[in-house]
């Protein structure tokens, strides 16, 4: 059974940083890819960022280019988002999601860590 299990939200002010974590357990297979997504209340469930598994080529959403940094451990199926110059529209659940090789799509998601930060 894959689990995925996020860390490392909270609340911070307008400005600061925050680094979240998520170590995926139970994965048998080759992963290609894994990601970040965020949903603020009311709206839509959006993408942050994500990086291929085997080169590390990351994707941003424009919000977040030159602020959000990913990284992965392919050694501990780990995935990271660093977050700097954080905005209070970067408010929301943020969610890491794994696409396995050959699938079309996200096929497993994380729980959440909510991320606030005040103005």
């Amino acid at each position: 059974q894959v689990q995925l299990v996020e860390s490392g939200g909270g609340l911070v002010q307008a400005g600061g940083s925050l680094t979240l974590s998520c170590e995926a357990s139970g994965v048998i297979f080759t992963i290609y890819r894994m990601g970040w997504f965020r949903q603020a209340p009311g709206t839509e469930r959006e993408f942050v960022a994500a990086t291929k598994w085997s080169v590390g080529r990351a994707d941003y959403a424009e919000s977040v280019k030159g602020r959000f940094t990913v990284s992965r451990d392919n050694a501990k199926n780990t995935v990271y988002l660093q977050m700097n110059s954080l905005k209070p529209e970067d408010t929301a659940v943020y969610y890491c999601a794994l696409q396995a090789l050959g699938s079309p799509k996200y096929d497993y998601w994380g729980q959440g860590t909510q991320v606030t930060v005040s103005s």
